[in-house]
């Protein structure tokens, strides 16, 4: 498969909790013109019979597995956070192990070589700065709306606030600025303990990825506090021992959301990533900043994206299932056209 058409794959996440019978899944699928798809953590086991026999059948090729998939039997939703491989409880790590390996066992039933991968997140005792950070964040968005609307009113005039346009102002304020990198070196310093643990699961897992010729993409995140720390990212993906096992997996919508706080330049990191990347989440930020949009809509710049774009990578198109199956299309169609 070389050609755009052959190698998008449509992830699960947008249809498979509406669903009971996996094969069916899978052809709804592959009837949105999908060759690819891949299996997200949403995965429940009722599922795994049908998406085996079309499988089998091969009525789609599966390019990548989401962990944890299937949900694991103690959680009856996606959770692809339940067990955390930085965890500083190690019973908790133990039982991330046991489901991630379970997880690969899938990867090779269905055929994938990848598999994406969450990495935890630092941890507080007394309450999470992100927390914090983002009550701050919201009383001042109530606040910058509420002044707005009160100014109109004064001269009886109607108004729909334009809430990106007040967010972009609140985010280039030096109060938001100062909040903001209040709270990163707080975080930085917690995220030294569990990033060694962290390594170590990695190393655990490691002997199982390989003789199951399997590739493990480390997903960036959206959360503050989410392991590695976008600034760290380079350094630790360098030190992981096997470059051929552990890659990086690029969310373009998580990578714009912190963009747009000004803890990221979006080219930038893509960059300093590149020569790890294997594979992408390809979805839409809208300026309200909803992420899983109908990329082309919103505010991601999807020409600079396909700079980085590779035969070898993996492309996932990772939709809100919010979406109609003709913003699906027209999401493929917008994709087809760019990254080509």
């Amino acid at each position: 498969m070389n050609t755009i058409a052959d190698r998008l794959a449509l992830s699960s996440c947008w249809c498979s909790a509406r669903h009971d019978d996996g094969y069916a899944m899978v052809e709804e699928m592959v009837g949105l013109g999908f060759k690819r798809i891949e299996l997200s953590h949403g995965i429940r086991i009722s599922l795994v019979p049908g998406i085996l026999k079309a499988v089998e059948e091969k009525l789609v090729e599966v390019g990548s597995v989401h962990n944890f998939c299937p949900i694991p039997p103690s959680a009856w939703q996606a959770a692809p956070n339940l067990f955390e491989p930085a965890s500083t409880d190690k019973q908790e790590r133990e039982l991330w192990k046991r489901y991630t390996e379970r997880t690969l066992d899938f990867a090779v039933k269905v055929g994938a070589p990848k598999v994406v991968m969450h990495s935890g997140s630092a941890w507080f005792f007394f309450g999470s700065p992100e927390a914090k950070f983002e009550k701050w964040l919201s009383a001042q968005k109530r606040e910058a709306i509420e002044a707005v609307s009160a100014e109109h009113a004064e001269v009886d005039e109607a108004i729909e606030v334009n809430e990106f346009e007040l967010e972009t102002k609140l985010y280039a304020s030096e109060a938001f600025k100062k909040q903001r990198d209040r709270i990163l070196p707080r975080i930085k310093r917690a995220s030294k303990k569990p990033l060694r643990y962290l390594n170590e699961s990695y190393a655990t897992i490691l002997p199982y990825a390989k003789e199951r010729g399997l590739q493990l993409g480390l997903e960036n995140r959206e959360g503050l506090e989410e392991l590695p720390l976008d600034r760290a990212y380079p350094d630790f993906m360098e030190k992981l021992e096997d470059a051929e096992t552990f890659g990086y997996w690029h969310d373009t919508g998580h990578a714009q959301l912190k963009h747009r706080l000004g803890l990221l330049d979006h080219r930038a990191h893509l960059e300093a990533m590149a020569p790890r990347l294997i594979g992408f989440h390809l979805h839409d930020v809208s300026e309200g900043g909803r992420d899983h949009r109908v990329p082309g809509t919103g505010t991601i710049d999807f020409d600079m994206v396909a700079e980085f774009v590779r035969p070898e990578h993996t492309l996932v198109l990772e939709l809100s299932p919010s979406l109609s199956r003709d913003q699906v299309r027209a999401s493929r169609d917008y994709l087809l056209e760019t990254l080509t």
